[in-house]
């Protein structure tokens, strides 16, 4: 599983996403707002989650607005993030 299906599977399990499929996010969709809808204590919790699944802390909300706007954003900073 790439890690972009990874990310859309655990935030449809994490955050109790009910009758939405990974197929229904888009890669380049906001993740936030009209997008998937997440809010603000979402964020927090996604921020944990990311930590738990792929061992990548975001800091600050400088480092994690950008990151967090979509599927393709999230996938980046976790790739660039992760050793290699």
């Amino acid at each position: 599983m790439d890690i972009k299906a990874k990310l859309k599977q655990i935030l449809i399990e994490e955050l109790n996403l009910e009758d939405v499929t990974p197929a229904e996010i888009a890669d380049d969709a906001p993740l936030f707002g009209e997008g998937l809808g997440l809010d603000s204590l979402d964020a927090v919790e996604l921020v944990v989650v990311i930590q738990k699944h792929f061992g990548v802390e975001i800091k600050d909300m400088e480092e994690g607005r950008p990151a967090l706007q979509s599927i393709n954003t999230l996938a980046a900073f976790i790739e660039s993030k992760q050793p290699r």
